[in-house]
């Protein structure tokens, strides 16, 4: 049973929102929560708005992460003396770059994965130079995809000069298309041996189609955050007296 007439407690608009009620007080301490009413025993009153803001933070963090989610919110309270539409515009472009940069991989790796390597030539083998060209990469990238063990190129005697087979090669340029699409090095080096295997093309596609899902997953969270956000101004507007 509620202890106040006309408000929520922390735990009310914790069970709304799905989180704790540590969760809820830091959030009214972050600024993503306008800073509740308190009873004469020191107790916090909660409203509606508070329910709205801390729903559209759950929504954009899932779309934006936490810390970008809690400034889109903190400048809803401001709006319109804010940029939130410049940081809802930005996070739309970032979204649509990745799903530009997915479209790109997918189309080079089945082009890569089309191309033959059996029966290879000396002469089909790079250097580091020569293959950093090919990519339009920097030395540097390749010695560090070495060192992570994402493309581990033979050694040649007696300078030990990396030397990259063609099944090097076509490896460096999966790596690299994948880089462009946004995978870290960490899953990277869990994804790469299973690449190597007989089914690797299929899994690179279906890399791609697991990075392609969760870009479509953080656009509807961000639809959903931009909605709430909406209707947190709506109030604001409402109950801002006119001048």
């Amino acid at each position: 049973m509620k202890s106040r007439k006309s408000g929520l407690r922390t735990v009310d608009v914790a069970r709304r929102v799905g989180c704790s009620v540590q969760q809820v007080r830091d959030l009214e301490r972050d600024g993503v929560l306008p800073l509740a009413a308190r009873t004469r025993a020191g107790y916090r009153v909660y409203t509606e708005a508070h329910v709205r803001a801390a729903l559209a933070y759950r929504a954009l963090a899932a779309g934006v992460g936490p810390a970008e989610a809690r400034e889109m919110v903190r400048a809803a309270h401001r709006y319109p003396a804010s940029d939130l539409l410049e940081l809802l515009d930005a996070a739309h472009a970032r979204l649509h770059a990745e799903r530009q940069g997915l479209a790109l991989a997918k189309e080079a790796a089945g082009t890569i994965a089309a191309e033959p390597i059996e029966d290879p030539r000396p002469s089909d083998s790079m250097g580091v130079s020569e293959l950093a060209d090919a990519l339009g990469v920097r030395p540097s990238t390749l010695r560090h995809w070495d060192a992570e063990g994402l493309v581990v190129p033979r050694r040649s005697a007696p300078r030990r000069a990396r030397v990259y087979s063609p099944g090097d090669v076509r490896d460096a340029r999966v790596v690299h298309q994948l880089r462009l699409a946004g995978y870290r090095v960490g899953p990277l080096k869990a994804l790469m041996p299973r690449l190597r295997r007989a089914s690797r093309w299929e899994e690179v596609a279906g890399a791609l189609a697991a990075r392609e899902a969760d870009v479509a997953s953080r656009a509807r969270a961000l639809l959903r955050g931009a909605a709430a956000l909406s209707a947190l101004i709506d109030d604001g507007e409402r109950d801002t007296p006119d001048r």
